[in-house]
């Protein structure tokens, strides 16, 4: 099986470019080539002897692969599924499938990505949650997300909120922050890519402290105790140490902190659970996303209707939090917060 160049640094392409008897400056042509340019295959790197090109075809390729599957909502929505191989248990790999989301909306173009198959924090609210555990994603099946969808040449900002806990699998992900934000890569600001975690804290500490990225913090009930019925990952990881880490940050400038907070009805939707909020963020420049639950099998709670919602998002705009209530996009097929699944739609 032959090595992927995509998601490789340009020192990393210099040393492989030596080894297949190329100079030391084709490792920035081969960048340039891979992100810029974008090219499928290593054929087309015209700029590279054609004796390099054959040595570099004998072990790598670059590493895209199109989606096996594609999915249009009524509201403009596309999710995306792609098969990856993923390392397993005894050094052996299985076959998965993963899903990335676009969505449009005016002159952006977002793309939630996935970055693990499955996931192992088992949120009891989350599909993709409660399929379990298949993999990492390594950088080239993250990017491949990116390079092999319809719209790729067209994206605008991405939200690592696909399938997957981000920061579970923070050294590839780190990778692909560094294609996506470096001059010799895509050269986007910081600003348009935004983490989503659980609240990991060994690697939250690390990713605050080398990206510049905005971060967004699964949150869902500020009292410890009831957020751990659905969230196993609270006896981990408490949010309040979750809280108490991003306070020694600043998010005053640029970059920005939200809290997403799916509500439910009968379990984190009164005032009690509003003015926890307060508390819990007191003194922390952030935003709370209010997201609609999508109704999924066999649990307990509802989805909360609208007045609800908006009596609760207006109680944090009063206590001093700015909230707003987010539109659910791509329901229909699946593709809204909670609902990615890695299925081809005839299995759903």
């Amino acid at each position: 099986m032959k090595e992927r160049l995509l998601g490789k640094t340009p020192a990393e392409l210099t040393e492989i470019a030596r080894a297949c008897g190329l100079p030391a400056f084709a490792g920035k042509q081969m960048a340039q080539w891979l992100y810029q340019k974008r090219v499928r295959s290593i054929a087309e790197m015209t700029n590279l002897s054609k004796q390099g090109r054959e040595a570099l075809g004998e072990k790598y390729e670059v590493g895209l692969t199109g989606p096996i599957d594609v999915q249009t909502s009524r509201d403009g929505t596309r999710k995306y599924l792609f098969q990856v191989t993923c390392p397993v248990a005894g050094g052996k790999q299985e076959e998965s499938c993963i899903e990335a989301v676009m969505i449009p909306d005016e002159d952006r173009k977002t793309l939630c990505v996935s970055s693990q198959a499955g996931c192992k924090m088992a949120c009891k609210f989350c599909m993709t949650g409660r399929q379990g555990f298949h993999g990492n994603l390594d950088a080239a099946d993250i990017l491949n997300q990116f390079f092999s969808i319809e719209e790729a040449g067209e994206l605008t900002n991405t939200v690592f909120m696909g399938m997957g806990e981000p920061l579970d699998n923070w050294d590839h992900v780190k990778r692909v922050i560094e294609v996506l934000t470096a001059d010799w890569g895509l050269a986007w600001s910081p600003k348009r890519v935004t983490l989503s975690t659980i609240g990991v804290l060994p690697n939250l500490k690390k990713y605050l402290e080398e990206s510049k990225c905005h971060l967004a913090v699964s949150l869902h009930n500020p009292f410890p105790e009831e957020r751990e019925e659905m969230m196993p990952v609270q006896k981990a990881w408490s949010i309040t140490e979750v809280v108490r880490l991003i306070k020694q940050y600043d998010f005053t400038g640029q970059r920005r902190v939200s809290f997403e907070y799916t509500v439910f009805e009968g379990w984190n939707s009164t005032p009690r659970h509003a003015d926890g909020l307060l508390k819990l963020l007191r003194n922390l420049e952030c935003r709370v996303n209010l997201i609609r639950f999508h109704k999924i099998p066999d649990f307990p709670y509802g989805t909360a209707p609208d007045s609800l919602m908006e009596s609760f998002r207006d109680r944090l705009n009063a206590g001093g939090i700015t909230a707003t209530i987010r539109a659910s996009r791509g329901e229909d097929i699946f593709a809204a917060c909670g609902l990615l699944a890695g299925k081809h739609k005839e299995r759903i």
